[in-house]
């Protein structure tokens, strides 16, 4: 499995969007901070469709939907217990 590192914090990539909006150049930006140009992308997009600019997901949304499908997870599994349980005590 990969090694995955811990999400950047907000603040962190709201300074990345702004220098990239003020004209700095992504590949600038990729080399001077740790996040490549592609991750740089990827932030100014979702901001984008954060602010309305552009049709898509929000990060609320996805969010949201997140947490909906952990908790389906979650109910599907207590409610497989559930029926194994009323099958052994039946």
């Amino acid at each position: 499995m990969p090694k995955t590192r811990p999400a950047y914090p907000p603040e962190y990539r709201d300074q990345i969007i702004a220098l990239a909006r003020s004209g700095r150049g992504l590949e600038d930006l990729a080399a001077e901070f740790e996040p490549s140009a592609q991750t740089i992308r990827t932030w100014i997009k979702q901001a984008k469709i954060d602010s309305g600019q552009i049709e898509g997901t929000t990060s609320d949304d996805k969010a949201e939907l997140a947490r909906l499908r952990r908790e389906n997870a979650q109910l599907r599994e207590e409610r497989e217990i559930l029926r194994k349980a009323t099958a052994f005590f039946a």
